[in-house]
C-alpha cells in the first residue's frame, strides 16, 4: 500500500475537526470510513499521529511535523485541478515534443508555435529537430508526441497521414561560373550536365529533390553532398552548383538577391510533407490546432 492524497486529506480534516466524527461530517465521509482511513496511515507510516484525549484526537510530535507537509501537498492537488480542470482544452496547460524534420523545422514550426503561444500562454513546445529517419526514429520509440517529415515514412507500424503541399525551386547564386547563362534559363541537357548540392542518405530533403529530379534527368552527372539546408544554400550562393530546396526554405536569399531561382522546363516541382504518430499516442486538441489538422485525420 502507498500513502494516497485521500488518506491525508483525511488526517488534515481530522487535525482540524478534533474528532473522526466530525472530520467525517467535514468531507462527506462515515466515521468508520475515517477511522479506517487513519489507521492505514498511520499502520503505513509506523507511528501514531494523534493522542486520544477521551473522545477527542489531538496532533502528537509525529502528527504536528506531519501536518504542514500534508496542507502543501493538497494545496498543490487543489492548484492541478484548478489549471487542468477546464473545458477549454485549448487554453489548458500543455507541453508538447515535436519531432520535425529540417525544412519543417527550421521554417515552418517557428512560427506556428509563436502562434499557439499567442492563443494559449500556458502552451510550451519543446522542437527536436533531425532528418526523416531520425524523426521516424523518435516517435518510434515515444520521444516525440509526434513528428513532421518531408518524405515518405517507411518504418512499419506508424500512423502517417498528409500534411501539407510543399513547393520546390531550383536555385543557383551569382558566384557559379555559369551565372549570366543561368539566368537566361536552361534546356533539359544543361539540367543533366549540372553539379547539383544534395543532402546525405535519409534526408527527406534529398529523398525529394531525387524523386522530383531523376524521373527527368535521369541521373546525376555531379553530385557535392552537404550535410545541412543551409549549408546547401550557401553553397549555391557561393557557386558550387544547383540545388533544389523548399521554396520557405530559400526565401530569405532569394529575397535579398543572393540566390535566385532558375527557369527550366521541368514541371512545377512539388512534394507531400507528412504527420506521423505512434499508434499509442492521441492527438489532443490544441495539438491539432499547432499543426492545423483536420479532425478526422489520425482521428
Amino acid at each position: 500500500m502507498y500513502l494516497s492524497l485521500r488518506q491525508l486529506q483525511i488526517f488534515s480534516a481530522i487535525a482540524e475537526a478534533g474528532t473522526t466524527t466530525a472530520a467525517g461530517e467535514a468531507i462527506g465521509l462515515s466515521q468508520s470510513a475515517v477511522s479506517a482511513a487513519l489507521s492505514e496511515l498511520e499502520n503505513l507510516l509506523g507511528l501514531a499521529l494523534f493522542d486520544r484525549i477521551g473522545r477527542r484526537l489531538v496532533l502528537n510530535g509525529h502528527g504536528q511535523a506531519l501536518l504542514p507537509e500534508a496542507r502543501t501537498l493538497l494545496a498543490g492537488m487543489v492548484d492541478i485541478e484548478r489549471r487542468f480542470r477546464t473545458t477549454d482544452e485549448l487554453r489548458a496547460p500543455v507541453h508538447w515534443r515535436v519531432g520535425a524534420s529540417t525544412t519543417i523545422g527550421n521554417y515552418l514550426m517557428p512560427a506556428r508555435i509563436a502562434g499557439l503561444q499567442q492563443r494559449n500562454g500556458q502552451a510550451h513546445v519543446d522542437l527536436v529537430i533531425g532528418n526523416t529517419r531520425e524523426v521516424v526514429a523518435a516517435v518510434q520509440r515515444l520521444e516525440v508526441d509526434i513528428g513532421l517529415i518531408e518524405g515518405p515514412c517507411h518504418a512499419p507500424g506508424l500512423d502517417v497521414a498528409a500534411w501539407q503541399q510543399d513547393e520546390l525551386l531550383v536555385v543557383f547564386g551569382e558566384g557559379h561560373r555559369h551565372a549570366a547563362e543561368l539566368r537566361a534559363g536552361v534546356d533539359m541537357a544543361q539540367l543533366q550536365r549540372a553539379c547539383w548540392l544534395l543532402r546525405e542518405p535519409g534526408s527527406g530533403t534529398r529523398e525529394a529533390a531525387e524523386q522530383a529530379l531523376l524521373p527527368h534527368l535521369h541521373g546525376f552527372a555531379e553530385v557535392l553532398q552537404l550535410g545541412g539546408t543551409e549549408a546547401i544554400k550557401q553553397g549555391a550562393v557561393a557557386g558550387l552548383g544547383l540545388a533544389c530546396l523548399s521554396r520557405h526554405a530559400v526565401a530569405d536569399l532569394v529575397a535579398l538577391g543572393r540566390l535566385q531561382v532558375l527557369a527550366t522546363p521541368l514541371p512545377p516541382l512539388r512534394r507531400q510533407l507528412w504527420v506521423v504518430r505512434h499508434p499509442g499516442k492521441r492527438v489532443p486538441v490544441s495539438l491539432r490546432q499547432l499543426l492545423a489538422l483536420r479532425p478526422d485525420v489520425l482521428a
